[in-house]
């Protein structure tokens, strides 16, 4: 596994765990295969209603918590400085952890920056080891940084080869903060498993079309959460790190950006 050295030292793995439809028992199996697969990132969220069975799969999965590498996030019912807190500490609960790896502000609410400075003192408790922000385009994340105390050390986007956000990335870059994207598959937007240019280049390393997708964004320094329900799955995903995309690969995969969100988010 590869990481990032996040603006406060911490390290994150590059590659995570996506769990935004992850539910109920079935849930807690697909987790238990992601880990033993070698996930030690796993992304939730207050949103997804799934903490607590990331939260057991955390205690059956028999790894260290120290080698684990947890993420959530508040969203709208914990949107104020009060409700903050008491979402971090549900989190925590829900999670039977005592500290979240890296918690995130899910969306760009009116109410951003209550949220963050109670996610700021819980993460100079100790409670939370990095904090950050997530779905803010660079004109957000600028407004949110002018008003906050500590620099997100993550914003966590949409990003995939039909909108990469390369650009975003380089303004946050600048700030010291990591890029992370969700949807890198476009979570069925698009049949990205069936692109004539990520197939051509796959077959050319004896990799999937997917496993093309997912190393553009890595080496264009940019974090990815895939999801998937099956472990064989779950292990293509992994098995990125063998092989490097050529310039012209680069390139080549460069022309797929359609330059606009497939979610609407801006």
């Amino acid at each position: 596994m590869l990481y990032f050295t996040l603006n406060n030292g911490i390290q994150m793995p590059v590659i995570g765990f996506g769990t935004w439809d992850v539910r109920g028992a079935e849930g807690e199996k697909i987790l238990l295969d992601a880990l033993d697969v070698g996930y030690r990132l796993v992304d939730t969220a207050k949103m997804y209603d799934n903490e607590k069975i990331v939260g057991n799969a955390i205690c059956r999965c028999g790894i260290n918590r120290n080698e684990l590498f947890i993420t959530t996030k508040l969203h709208t019912p914990y949107a104020s400085y009060k409700k903050a807190k008491a979402g971090i500490e549900e989190s925590l609960n829900n999670l039977q952890s005592d500290w979240i790896d890296l918690m995130l502000v899910h969306e760009p609410y009116e109410q951003g920056i209550e949220m963050y400075e109670a996610m700021t003192e819980a993460y100079r408790e100790g409670k939370i080891r990095a904090i950050g922000v997530s779905n803010l385009n660079e004109k957000r994340f600028e407004d949110f940084i002018r008003k906050c105390e500590v620099i997100p050390m993550v914003n966590q986007v949409e990003s995939h080869v039909y909108y990469p956000e390369l650009e975003l990335k380089k303004k946050l870059e600048f700030h010291g903060t990591i890029m992370q994207g969700w949807a890198p598959f476009t979570e069925g937007r698009r049949n990205i498993f069936a692109e004539p240019i990520l197939m051509k280049i796959g077959e050319s390393h004896g990799k999937t079309s997917g496993q093309v997708a997912l190393r553009y964004l890595l080496q264009n320094g940019i974090g990815v959460i895939p999801k998937s329900s099956k472990k064989e799955r779950m292990r293509e995903n992994m098995e990125v790190f063998d092989f490097s995309l050529t310039d012209e690969e680069m390139k080549q995969i460069k022309k797929l950006n359609e330059g606009k969100s497939l979610f609407g988010w801006y």
